[in-house]
């Protein structure tokens, strides 16, 4: 990372010596004021709420555009490898800066799949739980345990600590999902089966019973693997930013993970298409397509209240790329079952068709995003809708930890410190009881 020629120079109109800021420019994208020097030299600090304008590292791993819709995993657009790889390939490509080659891939397949099973006394910890827990609360609880399962790759600081508990964590997301699935509804455990493909093992985990053989669906592991490719990273977002600054501590992979997973819970993040599929049942219950046009209406009053879930996003100002791609399967999944009349999805349609045309959402760029599909498609399969979130933190896992490892091995990193405009009292004295 290296200044570029330009600089940018910050002056003040009280007085105070004006500043020279290092520039540095990225390989696409803009360019970034180096502030670091700014409070020891001028006792300022910079406000910014949310971190709207801030860079908070330097990364190589994910690139979003958003006024053009383009979305890129270490320089690959996700169109191509949506289309082209798996989900596995992209986790390799993710962690290690490349796609794999043919024997790359199967070792590394055969790596992560042999780490699929979790300690039997998991069973107990979920048994802890009441059985109508939401399962993010269980997921919290789990992804954290792990730290006190595998205490041989907790070193956050050891290359090799942080590698084996990264092929453990992708291993191990879809046996702990489909364990807190199958408890909730009172189901036996399905251990996981190593001949399986990755997001095909999952399918089985979740819908299989000892009762009988369980025949995956091609078109619906395939939409699966789909999901988690299209989560797998997406920049400085809310739960990977918690990750690094977790992790910047020195805590544990897996503490880092875990936080990464409680804040990904919340509705504007992880439960988007929670929040969406939500969304549409309330509609249905109101009257279903009869009642769309009033709850239109609804959505267009500003005083009203009613949001439109799943459409628009606050990073892409233009179409989401992976709404395109997860808007392809939804119509293959739907065809596949043949739901494409069932109500709620004909209602799901029929919003997806007034948003597209309407010219108040078409000039506002609400476009579905990948959350209005992939809520669509998930219920398709027979995902209850808490889950969602849940299959959302399973794909997220590897981004989180590539971010983490990147973090770790940045040698600028330090404990991360936000900065406060504060604005509260001043110092004052503590008055006895009876004079208050």
């Amino acid at each position: 990372m290296t200044p570029s020629d330009v600089k940018a120079t910050l002056s003040f109109s009280d007085g105070s010596p004006s500043m020279d800021l290092p520039l540095y420019k990225g390989t696409i994208g803009p360019d970034v004021i180096d502030i670091r020097k700014l409070y020891g030299q001028t006792g300022k600090f910079t406000y910014d709420p949310g971190f709207l304008s801030t860079a908070s590292c330097n990364s190589t791993i994910t690139y979003i555009d958003g006024d053009k819709g383009e979305l890129l995993y270490r320089g690959y657009p996700i169109e191509q490898l949506a289309v082209n790889c798996d989900y596995l390939e992209t986790c390799y490509l993710l962690l290690y800066g490349e796609l794999p080659n043919a024997t790359q891939k199967a070792n590394f397949e055969d790596r992560v799949m042999h780490h699929t099973m979790v300690n039997e006394q998991m069973q107990f910890f979920l048994r802890g739980f009441r059985r109508d827990a939401h399962p993010m609360a269980v997921m919290t609880g789990l992804v954290g345990a792990l730290s006190a399962f595998y205490h041989d790759s907790t070193d956050i600081n050891n290359p090799e600590h942080r590698e084996i508990a990264a092929i453990r964590l992708i291993a191990k997301m879809p046996t702990l999902v489909s364990m807190a699935y199958k408890y909730t509804v009172g189901q036996p455990y399905i251990y996981p089966k190593n001949d399986l493909s990755y997001a095909g093992n999952f399918m089985r985990m979740m819908f299989a019973t000892p009762c009988e053989e369980y025949k995956p669906n091609d078109v619906l592991v395939r939409a699966m693997d789909r999901i988690f490719t299209l989560h797998a990273d997406h920049e400085q977002n809310a739960s990977t930013s918690t990750v690094r600054l977790c992790g910047s501590s020195g805590t544990n992979p897996f503490a880092a993970i875990a936080a990464g997973v409680a804040c990904l819970w919340g509705p504007a993040h992880g439960g988007a298409n929670e929040a969406c599929l939500n969304m549409l049942g309330d509609i249905q219950k109101q009257g279903g397509v009869a009642r769309i046009g009033d709850f239109i209406g609804k959505v267009k009053d500003k005083n009203s209240g009613v949001k439109l879930m799943g459409f628009g996003h606050r990073v892409y100002k233009n179409y989401d790329p992976r709404a395109k791609l997860m808007r392809e399967t939804c119509h293959e999944v739907l065809n596949e079952l043949g739901l494409q009349n069932d109500p709620l999805f004909e209602l799901a349609m029929k919003l997806e068709k007034i948003a597209l045309e309407d010219e108040y959402f078409v000039a506002r760029k609400l476009y579905p995003n990948v959350d209005f599909y992939s809520g669509i498609v998930q219920r398709a399969i027979g995902i209850p809708v808490p889950l969602f979130t849940a299959i959302f933190a399973l794909a997220r896992t590897v981004g989180w930890i590539a971010q983490l490892n990147e973090m770790i091995g940045d040698p600028e990193y330090k404990i991360g410190r936000p900065r406060q405009l504060f604005v509260g009292a001043a110092a004052r004295d503590v008055k006895p009881i009876g004079q208050r």
